[in-house]
């Protein structure tokens, strides 16, 4: 059997895709496995496919694993978490690809294997390439190995955000189950207030053009994406409490009756902003876009 540099399970995924490609752009030789048929009929060059499940793994698979100097999970939560790390006690690296990490890290904590486990999560939809675009790394298991994979993410373009498994799973219910939280609530709101959505395309400015681009993006993407980010976070439920609780606030404050404490709350909420001026500059090149793009009436 021919041996692999890398077991990519998970590989007919995005994020498996992902990383098919750029570890065989390397130079890599590549086994994808997956529980289903490939659908693409393209593969890059030096990525062979096969259909195996981790779960219950053939004697090839756990072979290829064994043989293998890296093998990536690129899988559900669940099926991570249900894998035998016993399988890669030869392997020098193993790299999860979780949207969220503690769980993992307790698994590795108890598994008690002694070479390196890296956790990645890119921060980007995976189509979108590696190019400047965040990639959060934890390190379950540091080890030189590990450190050659992080500096590939960072040649590949990728720009590296070093995070403990805690930290990643906090900010990530920040930046992620809040934000997808708050576009899938303006969705959710916009579409009680029974308005023709015709009318509402026609005649939004800019901040409503932009919200409802999001809006757009991610009622057409994947639910179980989503639904792992506000499912499986562990702080997800306190940034939806978070976002329900600031809307109430508002209301409040509108409903004083006073601007004075309107205000406040505009001051306070924009105190959450890093760099005002910046993100204002990318506010401004946002807006070009969407009345570049907009009804022509609208333009």
């Amino acid at each position: 059997m021919r041996k692999h540099d890398a077991v990519v399970v998970g590989g007919n995924g995005a994020v498996g895709s992902l990383l098919c490609q750029a570890l065989a752009h390397d130079g890599y030789s590549v086994l994808a496995t997956d529980v289903s048929e490939r659908t693409s009929p393209s593969s890059p060059e030096g990525v062979e496919h096969e259909v195996a499940d981790i779960l219950n793994p053939s004697a090839r698979l756990i072979q290829a694993a064994a043989d293998a100097r890296l093998v990536v999970l690129a899988v559900p939560e669940h099926i991570a978490l249900g894998t035998d790390l016993s399988l890669f006690d030869r392997v020098a690296l193993v790299v999860e690809t979780l949207s969220v990490k503690s769980a993992f890290a307790a698994a590795v904590e108890t598994s008690g294997r002694v070479h390196a486990v890296l956790g990645i999560n890119p921060m980007f939809a995976p189509a979108l390439g590696f190019d400047g675009r965040p990639v959060a790394c934890v390190r379950h298991r540091p080890g030189v190995a590990a450190e050659d994979f992080v500096a590939r993410i960072t040649a590949w373009g990728g720009r590296v955000v070093d995070v403990d498994s805690d930290m990643h799973d906090r900010a990530a219910a920040a930046t992620q189950a809040l934000t997808h939280a708050s576009v899938l609530a303006f969705g959710s709101a916009l579409g009680s207030l029974g308005l023709d959505p015709s009318l509402v395309d026609a005649i939004a400015p800019p901040p409503a053009r932009t919200s409802l681009a999001l809006l757009a993006r991610i009622a057409g993407g994947e639910p179980e994406v989503y639904w792992d980010v506000q499912a499986g976070n562990p702080y997800a439920h306190q940034a939806r409490m978070a976002l329900v609780e600031a809307a109430s606030r508002l209301d409040a404050a509108v409903g004083s009756g006073t601007g004075e404490e309107f205000g406040a709350l505009v001051e306070r909420a924009g105190a959450a902003v890093p760099d005002g001026e910046s993100y204002r500059r990318l506010c401004a090149d946002l807006f070009g876009i969407v009345r570049d793009q907009g009804p022509e009436g609208n333009r």
